[in-house]
């Protein structure tokens, strides 16, 4: 049905694999054009797009380390780096 096929990278040149399980997605969603681009270079073009997210600076509600946060904090709800914040999702669950 579907093989391996090894594709040119129009970007890089670099050679890339698109895979019998990519090319069996591409045909269920309709797409008729195999990938020019490999998944670095299609990474790369989808983030150039968008701008930097601003970070901000918070102290770790838990251990007090400085954490780096996509949000502005506020004083009124904690916040934890992501250490202690992947430490409190593991105990809930």
């Amino acid at each position: 049905m579907y093989a391996d096929k090894t594709l040119k990278c129009k970007e890089c040149g670099a050679e890339f694999v698109f895979t019998a399980g990519e090319q069996e997605f591409y045909a269920e969603r309709g797409f008729v054009n195999e990938p020019q681009r490999c998944k670095a270079c299609r990474d790369a073009r989808k983030n150039a797009s968008r701008p930097d997210r601003e970070m901000f600076t918070a102290t770790c509600a838990a251990c007090g380390k400085e954490a780096r946060v996509p949000f502005k904090p506020r004083e009124d709800r904690p916040v934890y780096c992501s250490e202690c914040f992947a430490k409190m999702k593991e105990e809930q669950a």
